[in-house]
């Protein structure tokens, strides 16, 4: 029995190889950077998708939030979506330890702390690795580092998670959670294991899953090959079970709300799962790869050599090679079939790509690597069955689309370092000087392969995905006139329909219809989308809606207007400063009649209306006439005759305001010299309604249309409001409304005119957790007045007291509290015996492929 891999007598050369990995990792990550000529190394930017949409717009909100500056607290954002549950966002995009950093930088350098950020938490799912590749079998500690950094520079990291920040928390968690299974196979280190879990699901509950997932695979893969006694083996399941249920359970005030938080969010419109082809499957395993929806299997050729290498490596023990290649067979297997990607997912269809689970089948492969490696290096028959592989692998995936020119010089030059690095380390054997060739050739070969790939998919992802500039000139004119206007909570400011990135009020400031989530309610999706909202990512980011009839009902009071992003738009810059718009508005809290029971139907004007409580709109019919004159009766514009200048016409009385709704239209609309831009992809995308110019003298309205792709006008499509009975029915809400309102965090306080009657109405959303009370009564659940909070008054009560708990937190805090008690009378009771009885003399641990007594005592 192998007595070195006693648990404490790696430590040393753990914390050697932790340290390596943690820099190797982050210097060809930063020297990546450097290559692509990126943010902050150059002037490309890396905020694609959600790293510009949301992630770095929730640490910004977060550095308001540590400094004091923010609309909200924990409960409640009010920037976002008038009014968001705040809780479950802080858990899925910000619980991580390592956004608290975000504090230490300047406000308007937000993209670097989140770059800095993302580094460190690559750093320490390399360091974590290494220890973990150390605890599992002993060998040489730089080989650990060395894997170490292939696992946290692999293909999911650099192609998916590092614009995804959150989710580099589960690739810390997946070797920390794999380590807390070897502190459960040897009954040590329980309470730190619990901490762990707690901190893993704390972090990032979404990946947190996958990776528990992925660790309890480790550990029943590690208990078949110790082959305990049933007793034993179930002794060890059970105390695993009782850890990670612990651990969850001090998680449970943020995962309970996080997990309910789904449950009430917008269903979306996401597409199903589908399988990559098996040449692209392949080819991810490549350097310099990159296709956004198949799986970053990258891990490095030297770990894929090695891996490939293992089932011929006749050092290792034959259960070990089987076992280990098995479960990676398996793990990849689930990952190219529905029900089990499902279950991978936590049973929920993840918008975009449908590998995040990748991670785990990464770090298995990384393991198998360091058990090819640890035994010693694999001889000259087991590398050239790894290289026969890899052969066979490389001519399977150089029919898939991924592999481009580029790859074939990167792939031969890792693969000779790889080869003759390993070739030259099991001829070495005791000599050093070898060895040290060896380890700078591999070190060599693995960090140029890295860099070259992490740069080159960086300017893929240019290529094929949204990008945002990082903090500028832009966002400083935003945020100045979105202060110079603020006046919450008397009346919102709205950053403005032409916006930087979909979170704009979390980035820059304010109060909007603004908020991309992936808790984006549904009762705010259904309620925006009613009244002529516009929306994108399947309706989970909601934009602003430029509109002044919702300006009234949401008590929008300003409104900022800005140039279109050159940035985005790939036009030149407008150096025409941010404008503001403003508008009396009644309170936050309104009075209205009973409210009516009619459900909002097809038009959003007459939604509009019935939400404002008066009819202000004309709608006209609409005749949609196509580029010869002639009329199109199906409304399909962008194809057939209707091409490139079709038109709508209409009659609207005189000196209203236009409005086109057209939430299928592609283009670009005009009318009396003002243009808007229109931009649907159905069902990924659905364009607002918006303003455009007033109604001639003569009625006649003619709006001409430039679309861009095959799309549709709809019946109905043009409103024209009239703005006087607008100002009237906005100075009669304003004068039966609240004469005073307070707003604290999840708490509205408003002091109504006496002798109310009807419905007092809250100008935010009717999310879950709302609950009202009048005057001195009790709090009951709040109403639904059109998606609006609502309360019933009878005339007798000044005073309106509204609070917000977001659904779960009483229930996590309860199994947070039982879980903290269970904890520590866990850890407290077999401490007390410990010190009254004897210490034994010795523990032993036992080699993987052996079987012992004394695995398990």
């Amino acid at each position: 029995m192998d007595r070195t891999a006693s648990p404490d007598g790696c430590r040393k050369p753990a914390r050697a190889a932790a340290l390596l990995a943690a820099a190797v990792a982050a210097t060809v990550y930063c020297a990546a950077g450097v290559l692509a000529r990126s943010f902050p190394f150059g002037p490309r930017t890396r905020t694609v998708n959600d790293l510009g949409n949301q992630y770095v717009p929730y640490h910004a909100h977060l550095w308001d939030l540590l400094h004091g500056h923010t609309d909200g607290g924990l409960l409640v954002n009010w920037q976002s979506g008038y009014g968001a549950s705040f809780l479950p966002d802080l858990g899925m995009y910000v619980g991580s330890p390592f956004a608290l950093l975000v504090a230490l930088f300047p406000r308007d350098e937000i993209d670097l702390a989140v770059y800095v950020i993302t580094v460190l938490k690559i750093a320490c799912a390399a360091a974590a690795m290494a220890w973990l590749l150390l605890t599992l079998r002993p060998g040489r500690w730089w080989a650990a580092g060395l894997l170490g950094a292939s696992y946290a520079l692999c293909g999911w990291t650099l192609a998916d998670a590092d614009y995804n920040l959150m989710w580099l928390d589960g690739l810390i968690a997946l070797p920390l959670l794999c380590l807390v299974g070897e502190w459960t196979l040897g009954r040590r280190r329980r309470a730190a294991g619990v901490l762990l879990v707690a901190l893993a699901w704390i972090a990032n509950f979404y990946t947190a899953y996958m990776a528990t997932l992925g660790a309890g695979l480790v550990l029943l893969l590690r208990l078949l090959l110790a082959r305990p006694s049933r007793r034993e083996a179930l002794a060890t399941a059970g105390r695993a079970v009782l850890t990670a249920v612990l651990g969850m359970g001090l998680a449970a005030p943020l995962a309970i709300v996080i997990y309910l938080g789904t449950k009430h969010a917008s269903p979306g419109h996401f597409r199903q799962f589908t399988r990559a082809p098996a040449d692209d499957l392949l080819a991810r395993l490549l350097p310099t790869t990159y296709g956004f929806g198949t799986p970053g299997l990258y891990v490095g050729i030297t770990a894929l050599v090695l891996a490939l290498a293992l089932p011929f490596h006749r050092a290792v023990p034959g259960r070990v090679r089987a076992g280990w290649t098995a479960l990676v067979l398996a793990v990849t297997l689930s990952l190219q079939w529905a029900p089990t990607s499902l279950a991978w997912h936590a049973f929920a269809v993840p918008q975009g790509s449908s590998y995040r689970q990748t991670f785990v089948l990464c770090g298995l492969l990384v393991i198998a690597a360091w058990h090819a490696l640890a035994y010693g290096p694999p001889d000259w028959r087991a590398l050239g069955a790894a290289t026969a592989l890899l052969a066979l692998i490389t001519a399977v995936a150089s029919r898939s689309t991924l592999v481009r020119p580029a790859t074939w010089p990167v792939l031969l030059l890792a693969v000779a370092g790889t080869l003759g690095g390993l070739a030259l380390l099991y001829r070495a054997g005791p000599r050093t000087r070898l060895a040290g060739l060896a380890v700078v050739i591999l070190l060599g070969a693995q960090a140029g392969e890295a860099a070259v790939t992490s740069a080159d998919t960086t300017k893929l992802r240019l290529e094929l995905l949204d990008d945002y500039a990082p903090w500028g000139q832009r966002q400083d004119r935003q945020a100045a006139a979105i202060a110079g206007a603020d006046g919450w909570p008397r009346y919102r400011t709205d950053p403005g329909r032409e916006q930087t990135v979909a979170n704009d009020p979390l980035l820059v400031g304010g109060q909007g219809a603004q908020y991309y989530s992936s808790f984006t309610s549904d009762v705010l999706y259904r309620t925006l989308t009613a009244l002529g909202g516009g929306w994108t990512s399947g309706g989970r980011s909601l934009q602003s809606l430029d509109n002044a009839v919702t300006d009234v009902v949401f008590s929008v009071g300003a409104r900022v207007h800005n140039p279109p992003d050159p940035h985005r738009t790939h036009r030149p810059a407008d150096d025409g400063p941010s404008t503001v718009t403003r508008r009396a508005v009644p309170p936050l809290v309104t009075v209205r009649p009973a409210s009516d029971p009619a459900p909002f139907g097809p038009s959003p004007y007459r939604n509009q209306e019935l939400l404002l409580g008066t009819r202000v709109y004309t709608v006209p019919r609409v005749t949609v006439y196509d580029d010869t004159g002639r009329p199109v009766a199906d409304g399909q514009v962008g194809t057939g005759n209707a091409r490139t200048r079709p038109t709508v016409t209409a009659r609207c009385p005189a000196g209203t305001q236009v409005h086109l709704w057209a939430p299928y239209f592609s283009g670009t609309a005009r009318f009396s010299g003002a243009a808007a831009r229109f931009d649907s992809s159905y069902p990924r995308n659905r364009a607002p309604m918006a303003p455009l110019g007033r109604t001639p003298a003569s009625g006649q309205v003619r709006i001409q249309l430039t679309p861009n792709r095959p799309s549709s006008i709809s019946a109905g499509a043009v409103g024209c409001l009239d703005t006087a009975r607008l100002s009237t029915a906005a100075a009669r809400l304003t004068a039966t409304g609240a004469t005073d309102v307070t707003v604290s965090d999840g708490t509205v306080r408003a002091v109504l005119p006496a002798h109310s009657k009807g419905i007092a109405v809250l100008a935010a959303p009717r999310i879950a957790g709302w609950r009202c009370a009048t005057g001195d009564g009790p709090a009951r659940p709040a109403l639904n007045h059109h998606g609006l909070v609502a309360v019933p008054l009878d005339g007798t009560s000044t005073s309106l007291t509204c609070t917000f708990r977001p659904p779960g937190l009483r229930l996590g805090t309860a199994v947070g509290a039982v879980s903290l008690i269970a904890f520590v009378l866990l850890t407290a009771i077999p401490a007390v015996r410990r010190r009254r009885a004897p210490r034994p003399d010795f523990l032993v641990t036992a080699t993987e492929g052996e079987r012992t007594k004394d695995l398990i005592p």
